[in-house]
């Protein structure tokens, strides 16, 4: 509470002395993925906080949990009229729809008023829409790798994966987890499969060549991408998954790991935030590496920026929200802002983030990046969200032989 008060506090110092002044406060409709059990939540609330405090203006705050029930909703809204204000959101595939639709205003309409809009960001590492133009500054990025609880390991006698685990290494530690009445891995197959999916797909493939698509169901990365999901089965097999890990949400999953019933969590740089705000003791977690096969290594790992604020037609249009709209994005992606959400992650800031003082996972996270030696995007950000639903949905099919990996494939890239 403390470091949120100072950061409210400085920020209301700092951006109070910027170029936005508003006669009459109005009330922005603002939707991101900041939820309450995102690490970043308490970030986020700061700096909304400064924002009001220091134009004056409201924000109507209807952020949720990051998952395809809430992408879903966000889609829907779009085409319902009742899309916010400005959005934080997935600056990939999923956001087409509403870009394709006019729904959201590009960098350069914004820069045609307000010239020095995002220019504190690199141009290269915003995203490009199929129009070849730019719709959203970017936030802070992320990488995905493993999560280790070290008490655990150490009851089952088990070392802290290094950057050249393999996969025969990681199903022999499972075997000695789970003798020891632990859970090997913590995950929820019916809510968040994609973290495994990703990295099980590269175990059969490369780093150079994950993000490819299949063209057609007997295709080579259809193949990998049926020899991952099959992987999948194998350890919901060995029953290596917690034993309702097809009904269990994502949160119950995590908190199993948490509490110290769980040995490894394939997750992202956000939960970093969240171990911080909820782990009983921070020196019982370590960042670690996915087990590698194949071509793959277990030193390379998903990564990139995936998200950023767009501001939406409907607030652009309106003469009383556009510039409170543009206030919003340029504070909420301030080098200042930012380097409160930023420890370890990706940042497109030309003069890159500060982060104060460094935990002990934090401290963890940055280790083991360091000893990162390749990174590729998350395949799945290049699927359509009704091909990904897909995908995912089967998952379950796919581990349980109620569908082939390779039927699971197919019927996906058939709605990409």
């Amino acid at each position: 509470m403390k470091k949120a008060l100072a950061l409210f506090l400085a920020l209301v110092m700092v951006l109070s002395l910027g170029s936005f002044a508003f006669a009459d406060s109005v009330t922005l409709n603002v939707v991101t993925s900041y939820g309450g059990d995102d690490g970043n939540r308490g970030n986020f609330e700061a700096a909304v906080k400064a924002y009001e405090a220091s134009t004056g203006n409201k924000v109507n705050d209807g952020s949720a949990t990051s998952n395809e029930e809430w992408k879903a909703k966000v889609l829907t809204d779009f085409e319902t009229g009742s899309e916010p204000d400005v959005l934080f959101y997935f600056t990939n595939a999923d956001a087409e729809p509403f870009i394709s639709a006019g729904k959201v205003v590009s960098i350069d309409e914004i820069r045609a008023e307000y010239p020095d809009f995002a220019t504190n960001m690199k141009s290269s590492m915003m995203a490009v829409a199929s129009d070849g133009k730019q719709y959203s500054v970017p936030s802070s990025g992320y990488w995905e790798n493993m999560f280790v609880n070290k008490a655990v390991l150490d009851d089952c006698g088990v070392a802290v994966p290094g950057p050249d685990y393999t996969w025969d290494q990681f199903l022999d530690d499972c075997a000695k987890i789970k003798e020891a009445g632990y859970t090997p891995i913590a995950c929820s197959l019916v809510e968040v499969p994609h973290y495994w999916f990703e990295f099980m797909v590269m175990n059969n493939g490369t780093v150079d060549n994950h993000l490819d698509l299949p063209q057609a169901a007997d295709d080579a990365v259809a193949a990998k991408w049926a020899a991952g999901l099959n992987d999948i089965k194998a350890l919901y097999e060995a029953g290596f998954f917690p034993a309702n890990t097809l009904t269990a949400s994502d949160a119950e999953t995590v908190e199993l790991f948490n509490s110290g019933e769980a040995a490894f969590l394939i997750d992202g740089s956000w939960k970093v935030g969240y171990f911080t705000a909820n782990a009983a003791d921070l020196n019982d977690f370590a960042i670690a590496f996915v087990p590698g096969k194949g071509e793959r290594s277990a030193s390379e790992a998903i990564g990139g920026i995936s998200m950023g604020y767009f501001i939406t037609r409907k607030a652009w249009d309106d003469p009383a929200k556009r510039e409170a709209a543009v206030a919003f994005v340029s504070q909420l992606t301030s080098d200042e802002v930012l380097s409160t959400f930023v420890t370890t992650e990706v940042t497109a800031l030309v003069n890159g983030a500060s982060p104060a003082g460094l935990n002990e996972l934090q401290q963890s996270a940055a280790e083991a990046n360091g000893k990162i030696t390749a990174i590729a995007g998350a395949v799945q950000d290049l699927l359509t969200a009704e091909a990904r639903g897909d995908l995912f949905a089967n998952v379950q099919n796919v581990v349980t032989g109620k569908m082939t990996a390779e039927d699971a494939v197919a019927s996906a890239i058939a709605l990409n």
